[in-house]
């Protein structure tokens, strides 16, 4: 069934405006949050632990700050824009120990709620608010009077006010401007970690490295490969957001979509779309968010190895090398000795 749809007709910002509110952590996402409902009129403090680096920003730009526990305990609505992994300890130590009912928790991400790493009480409102962008762009987009489309989802509701606390935390961000669309935590925490695993991250990385591998180990030029292979995915990946596949088939030349529509199918095919459904069962029965909190909580050694070998492969000295050729790319260098633990109570 098709999710349906809100815009600004559909959101009250006054459902927020007498509220006060809480954005736990100032990273992407919640700094994002932030300034945009600051500047739509609405009473924001920001709740960081002592230790924070963004505190002397958040304060610069005008922001009440304060701790998370002090924040829970002053704010009617609270949002927490924190990693996944992080969210369990600080709800368990500073929030839940703090909520009183009637109270609204809000979540970037239905991670942490559908999956039961914590666990909230039936008196507090409990909905999502998930811009479908990174909180850059969802700032940029709110300066230029437009707005990142978002996702509300409402996990329970406790005052009865639920739905229109989140259309009107997403018209205070700016999504209503877009289109905001309704949904609920299972659905778009399942269809996220898919999306991600599978085609974003997981499939489009294995997919570009197994490409340029095979070209390589075939004798042709490393360079070759990667401008095939990596530097020019983005070129196609631009035409299919803005028209659709067809649209990219449209613009590309005819023998490049007699290959797409031919051969495809060939590796992208019916024992891939096999095995993707079967990490989509283990999505769905938690498997994987088990796996990935124990991970992190056993200090990510497994992870930090995997994350340092493909710093080290081929197809990234090739990149860098190039990428010092186009001057219209910005050079960014990738964060030394940052885990996310480091984001407690700043990020999302």
């Amino acid at each position: 069934m098709a999710a349906k749809i809100y815009t600004n007709k559909d959101c009250n910002l006054a459902s927020i405006k007498r509220k006060k509110l809480a954005v736990i952590g100032f990273g992407s996402q919640g700094h994002a949050h932030a300034l945009n409902l600051k500047e739509s009129g609405c009473d924001v403090t920001i709740g960081l632990y002592a230790k924070s680096k963004s505190r002397p920003v958040a304060k610069k730009l005008g922001f009440n700050v304060c701790s998370t526990a002090e924040a829970v305990k002053e704010c009617d609505v609270i949002m927490l824009a924190l990693p996944d992994t992080v969210i369990p300890e600080v709800y368990e130590k500073e929030v839940a120990p703090n909520l009183r009912k009637g109270q609204t928790l809000i979540f970037c991400h239905g991670f942490a709620v559908h999956f039961g790493f914590i666990k909230v009480p039936d008196n507090v409102n409990v909905i999502m608010v998930a811009p479908k962008g990174p909180g850059h762009t969802v700032r940029s987009q709110y300066l230029n009077g437009k707005g990142v489309p978002a996702l509300i989802a409402i996990e329970n509701d406790a005052t009865g006010k639920a739905k229109n606390i989140a259309l009107g935390w997403a018209k205070g961000i700016g999504s209503s401007r877009a289109g905001v669309f309704e949904t609920n935590f299972k659905e778009e925490t399942v269809t996220d970690l898919f999306g991600e695993q599978v085609v974003l991250c997981g499939g489009a990385s294995a997919l570009v490295k197994a490409g340029f591998e095979t070209l390589v180990e075939a004798g042709y030029a490393p360079e070759m490969a990667y401008f095939e292979c990596l530097h020019e995915l983005k070129l196609i990946v631009d035409l299919m957001v803005e028209s659709g596949i067809a649209g990219m088939r449209f613009s590309i030349s005819e023998t490049a979509e007699y290959g797409d529509v031919t051969v495809g199918p060939k590796i992208i095919n019916d024992s891939v779309k096999k095995r993707m459904a079967a990490q989509l069962k283990r999505i769905e029965r938690g498997q994987f968010a088990k796996e990935w909190m124990a991970e992190y909580q056993s200090g990510s050694k497994n992870f930090n190895k995997m994350r340092k070998e493909g710093e080290k492969h081929q197809i990234e000295k090739v990149g860098e090398k190039l990428r010092g050729t186009m001057s219209w790319i910005k050079k960014k260098k990738i964060g030394k000795g940052v885990s996310q633990a480091s984001y407690v109570s700043s990020s999302k």
